[in-house]
């Protein structure tokens, strides 16, 4: 077990240094191979990125069918989104630091196809009472909280997982090309959704959602585990949440990551509410007009994605990219919220799809690239905790200020908190860069 203190000996600036600590794992990972495209030449992961495609088509259609039903089913209140949003996030808060810690102890692959039938089920229920005609919104609410359960146990393992299928080495690549096919299906999977909902019904939507994760099993089931880079797993004994929590206050470049992804996830990534209530309550557009803008975001999200692979295969993540894509993401959604009209409100989110995803790739790669392999459960589980877990008040807050101040409101202040934050990290990275660079009275003496 890696310990706090050799955790901590960082190098002098602020940048990321990776953790080399740790037992060696299951086999030798290979050289960096270059490219784009580069991870896919691992067999399990190219399974693994194969299911991906399919199943995230299926989710994006479900989330823009349940956003849908929920507008529906409250009279287009956007409180009640906000309160469906806040529910499916809620359990990040309460379930992601422990699902961290599990990650360290059990077998990730087996436990990601145990999460992924349960979301299936999960699909499966909400499209029979749609297509049933027995949908309530309460009942909606509770498969809500059900998925984000799911979620919250889901996304830790995941994370984790992808070093384990790649390599150190190859996981900022392999991190890239997930966000590529995910920012892929944001564009396709809206897309279909807008139409398929006017012309079959949102409950066909949830049924396909449950075919598509058949994939994602299939590929899991038909892995080698003697080709994944595993460490031993962490035996169980008290302490470990605690060790982890630990392990990242000693490690000021992580704080800062967390610190950062924080704000600028729970203020200023807030699309998934506040889109459609800009499509329906400052454009008066159906379904088909919500699908459309989250497309136009996904296409800026997935070029960035995209490039991002092509960094990672070079080398490793930057903080001052990081700092940088906060900063534009702030700066971009601020301005787009004022644009006059739809056109131009579509234009806009293009560059900030690429900002954030280009944001949240880095911090994902800066946290998976330099933690000891025994503990990137736990810091994933962290990190996805600061990543998702202020949607349960950032979901509720948005539909609050829609309501309250308007519909282009979660836009131009959540840009200005991003804005803010980025800048206030940037300078306290700068400040900690310098005081790490000045000699220190004894060295002089």
């Amino acid at each position: 077990m890696t310990s706090t203190a050799s955790a901590a000996n960082t190098s002098p600036e602020l940048p990321v240094v990776p953790d080399k600590a740790g037992p060696p794992r299951s086999r030798s990972a290979p050289e960096r191979s270059r490219g784009m495209f580069a991870s896919l030449r691992v067999r399990n992961y190219r399974l693994f990125f194969s299911g991906q495609i399919i199943s995230n088509i299926g989710t994006w259609m479900q989330r823009i069918a349940q956003d849908w039903l929920v507008f529906d089913l409250s009279g287009y209140n956007p409180v009640a989104l906000g309160i469906a949003v806040a529910l499916q996030f809620l359990p990040t808060l309460l379930l992601s630091l422990w699902a961290g810690v599990l990650a360290d102890r059990v077998d990730k692959r087996k436990l990601l196809m145990a999460i992924q039938s349960g979301m299936a089920l999960q699909a499966l229920v909400l499209g029979g009472l749609v297509l049933n005609g027995a949908a309530q919104l309460w009942q909606v609410y509770l498969l809500c909280f059900v998925l984000g359960t799911l979620s919250a146990l889901e996304v830790p393992t995941r994370q984790a997982f992808v070093a384990e299928m790649v390599g150190r080495d190859q996981t900022a690549n392999a991190v890239a090309l997930n966000s590529s096919i995910f920012n892929l299906a944001r564009i396709v999977g809206p897309a279909i959704a807008g139409f398929a909902i006017v012309l079959v019904g949102m409950g066909w939507l949830f049924i396909a959602n449950a075919v598509s994760t058949v994939a994602v099993i299939a590929g899991l089931a038909s892995m080698r585990s003697s080709e994944l880079f595993r460490s031993p797993a962490v035996d169980r004994a008290k302490g470990q949440l605690r060790e982890g929590l630990r392990y990242v206050r000693s490690r000021p470049d992580l704080v800062t990551v967390m610190v950062l992804v924080f704000f600028v996830s729970t203020f200023g990534i807030t699309f998934f509410t506040s889109l459609a209530i800009v499509a329906a309550n400052v454009f008066g557009t159906e379904a088909d007009g919500y699908g459309m803008l989250s497309t136009m975001l996904a296409v800026g999200t997935f070029t960035g994605a995209l490039l991002s692979a092509r960094r990672g295969s070079r080398g490793g993540p930057s903080l001052r990219v990081l700092l940088v894509s906060a900063v534009a993401l702030g700066l971009i959604e601020f301005v787009g919220a004022f644009m006059p009209t739809y056109a131009l409100f579509g234009v806009a989110l293009i560059p900030l799809g690429f900002a954030t995803i280009t944001f949240l790739n880095t911090a994902n790669a800066l946290v998976q690239t330099t933690v000891s392999p025994q503990m990137r459960g736990r810091v994933m589980g962290l990190y996805v905790l600061v990543l998702m877990g202020g949607n349960p008040v950032g979901g509720p807050m948005t539909g609050w200020m829609a309501d309250t101040f308007g519909g282009r409101s979660p836009f131009y202040i959540g840009g200005a908190v991003a804005l803010v934050a980025a800048l206030i990290c940037g300078y306290v990275a700068y400040r900690v860069q310098q005081r790490n660079m000045r000699p220190s009275p004894l060295s002089e003496e």
